[in-house]
This record gives structure tokens, sequence and C-alpha cells, in this order.
């Protein structure tokens, strides 16, 4: 069963890929009415937070500019920056590089406690796989805004 959860990771982050290749420049930075952020916003904040949960599941260092931080952290929105954002072509490349560590991870690795439970309001997470699958539904939660922002966008 974990090896699914880390194969649906790898499908997760390519259909992300695929979904952006084809968001045109001009649609990446804009806010749909409705939407609390932009697309770029959203898959940056899928980057910070899968980054920010491989850590605290695996005990990886990150690999993601500190910067990533104050631009697509919870509570941030784009109207607050005051530096530029990385590319489209950037975003795209981080992800690409997070796709080929799930290659790394091994069945063994999910079934590893965390050093310390994770807890999220009422949740607790105490494996690194249940950390890990949390972090893939909440991608697939970002996916869905951002596939929405790209059909009001396009009308």
């Amino acid at each position: 069963m974990a090896q699914s959860i880390i194969n649906t990771g790898k499908v997760l982050h390519q259909v992300v890929i695929g979904t952006l290749q084809g968001v045109t420049e001009g649609y990446f930075d804009k806010q749909p009415e409705g939407f609390n952020n932009t697309i770029c916003w959203n898959v940056g904040h899928m980057i910070y937070w899968f980054d920010k949960y491989s850590t605290l599941s695996f005990g990886s260092p990150s690999a993601i500019p500190d910067s990533y931080e104050f631009l697509f952290n919870s509570g941030t929105k784009p109207l607050d920056w005051t530096f530029a954002h990385p590319s489209k072509e950037e975003l795209v490349e981080m992800l690409t590089a997070q796709l080929s560590r799930l290659s790394e991870l091994t069945s063994d690795m999910l079934d590893e406690k965390l050093s310390t439970p994770y807890a999220m309001g009422p949740f607790q997470f105490i494996t690194a796989g249940e950390l890990f699958n949390f972090a893939l539904i909440h991608e697939a939660i970002h996916l869905g805004t951002v596939t929405s922002q790209i059909r009001v966008l396009s009308l």
C-alpha cells in the first residue's frame, strides 16, 4: 500500500506539471474574481508545503529558496509581495525536482514514526506516511483551485 501512495505522489506531480504547461503567462499572475490568490501563488504554495512536509516526514533538508516562505506560506498573498516571485519556468523546475526526489522514497520510509507527532488543528499525524499522504491531499486541493482558475480566466 505504501508504494501506491508514492506512485500517487508521482502521478499527482506529473498532473500539476502538465496542467502548468498549458497556462499562458498572462493567466499566471491574474487573480480571478472570487479567488484569494493567483495560479502562481497556488503553485508556489504547493511546492512550499510539499517541501515542508517532506522535511518533517523524512528529515530531508529543504530544497527550496528561503524566499518561498515569505511568498507562498499559508496566509501570504501576492498583494503583499515586496519582491519578484519565481517565474512559471522556475516553479515547474521545482516541481520536476520534487518529482525526481519522490523516486528516492521507499515503503519503509513511510512506515517510520515521526520524531514528534505533527499536529494541525484537530488532526495529528504520527507516521511519515500519514503526513506524506496529507501532503498529497493538500496538493490535490490546490490543483483543483488552479484548474478552476484556468477555467474562469479562459471565459
